[in-house]
């Protein structure tokens, strides 16, 4: 018997199956609690070694597939012309490439200013400003202001055209590592947030795998084949691809959360038409974007903040949630003892999901209106581990709030099928779909659509009244 061993190393748990290459069978599984306080390698190794003990035969020689967060969400700084206009369109743009924004600054900048954005340590700055043809002198100042800063932060420059090459030349004459970008504002009213997108995953993609700190030495980073959206996306192929229906999924963790889509045109399958975008990876409609300030632990502080932004908390609760959000910020192995934690945890799950599902559909970040259509979405699946370790009722109950949110301007779906990732064979899925895409298929037949009740041959619609096992 040939195996391989899948593994996700998160930014809270790290997470290994054993699957066999032949035909998808889930052999064994194992969690450890991931250890970035000293070496990532060693609870990824544990958790390799504790699956690895129900499996006969064991794991010796296995090929080790790896995907990982555990960098957490990338610190961002996002410069801009003006608060309202090109700041609130970076800050969208980083936190839809899996950011967490801890400086917003607008205008020209100045010495306090400057002071400001280097006590946030942020891990890059993207510098915007200016729609295409418009004023250049602030972002050439701002530009000329980050060159002379004495910083060593890498800058995405996604402003007016007329001006980012000029700024991009700036800080590059000052040692800076630059990346420009097209402007993420060409005209009033038009965002454009795909290039510096991009290239804000791209830093993020490095910081995620071989963040600093993460491991002592190269084994981690070489054992390391994606980053785990990007596993995660090519999974959620592989699912697509089975049931040919639109696919909607929603991978709520410790750090982000994490939106996945698969949306066919009208008469064609989902699976069709392979295209490359920075938002699209591999199957015809499909997008991720990845919201790096909502999580359940790291990223709690953001749900709440988020959830009342978006009027889906009143101010009693906002308070409560406030405190117990702290909590978690400050232990991100805390696992609820009793009902009333775990009902927390689930609270914010629901608001993480609603949020991030909210803009994923407005389309990059734009006002309500406008975006992906979801209305036939037909397979709604759930991840991450409190939706996978809560009963099914609650999982699904989670799930089912997304399609009853008729207040957050987006074409929710009409009649989709509520599932729980519960082995969690999405990640493993797109981890083995290059070198070995039976196995992946296989995984999704027996551990998603087998358990559903959803017969297997690939790209077959799915009622909506399907049933579910969400164990």
């Amino acid at each position: 018997m040939s195996v391989a061993v899948c593994a996700d190393v998160g930014s809270t748990v790290t997470k290994v199956v054993v699957v066999d290459v032949a035909d998808g069978a889930l052999l064994a599984s194992a969690a450890h609690p991931t250890t970035v306080g000293s070496d990532v390698w060693e609870g990824l190794a544990a958790a390799v070694t504790a699956a690895g003990a129900g499996v006969p035969g064991g794991v010796r020689g296995a090929p080790w597939l790896v995907c990982s967060s555990a960098g957490g969400g990338l610190r961002l700084a996002v410069v801009g012309y003006e608060p309202l206009v090109t700041a609130r369109a970076g800050v969208r743009v980083g936190l839809s490439a899996g950011a967490r924004v801890v400086h917003v600054a607008a205008g020209r900048l100045d010495a306090p200013e400057v002071a400001r954005l280097r006590a946030a340590a942020p891990d890059v700055v993207l510098l915007v400003g200016g729609t295409d043809g418009g004023d250049v002198e602030v972002l050439l100042h701002n530009a000329a202001r980050l060159a002379s800063a004495g910083m060593s932060t890498p800058v995405v420059v996604a402003g007016n055209v007329q001006g980012r090459a000029v700024a991009g030349a700036a800080l590059r004459a000052a040692g800076l590592a630059v990346t420009v970008a097209d402007n993420v504002l060409p005209r009033l009213g038009v965002l454009a947030p795909a290039s510096a997108r991009a290239a804000v995953r791209e830093v993020f993609l490095r910081h995620v795998i071989g963040g600093s700190g993460l491991s002592r030495d190269g084994r981690f980073a070489s054992s390391v084949r994606a980053a785990t959206p990007d596993a995660v996306v090519s999974g959620v192929g592989v699912l697509a691809d089975r049931v040919g229906a639109d696919v909607l999924v929603v991978d709520v963790g410790g750090a982000t959360t994490d939106v996945y889509s698969v949306v066919a045109p009208d008469g064609e399958p989902a699976g069709a038409e392979p295209v490359s975008t920075p938002e699209v990876a591999g199957w015809w409609g499909q997008a991720r974007t990845v919201e790096g300030d909502l999580g359940v632990r790291v990223g709690a502080a953001g749900v709440v903040a988020a959830a009342v932004a978006e009027r889906l908390v009143g101010d009693a609760e906002a308070v409560a949630l406030t405190a117990a959000a702290a909590r978690r910020v400050a232990c991100p192995g805390l696992v609820p003892v009793d009902d009333a934690g775990r009902a927390v945890d689930l609270r914010l799950v629901e608001l993480a999901a609603v949020v991030a599902v909210r803009r994923h559909a407005r389309g990059g970040g734009q006002e309500p209106g406008g975006g992906r259509d979801l209305r036939r979405v037909r397979w709604l699946v759930g991840s991450g581990g409190v939706l996978r370790h809560a009963s099914a009722a609650d999982a699904v109950g989670v799930l089912r709030r997304l399609a009853d949110d008729r207040g957050g301007g987006w074409l929710v779906p009409r009649a989709a099928v509520p599932v729980v990732d519960a082995s969690y064979v999405l990640a493993a899925a797109g981890l083995l779909v290059g070198e070995f895409p039976q196995a992946a298929a296989g995984l999704v037949e027996r551990y998603v659509l087998a358990a559903s009740g959803v017969a297997s041959g690939g790209r077959r619609g799915v009622g909506g009244d399907t049933p579910v096992d969400t164990r």
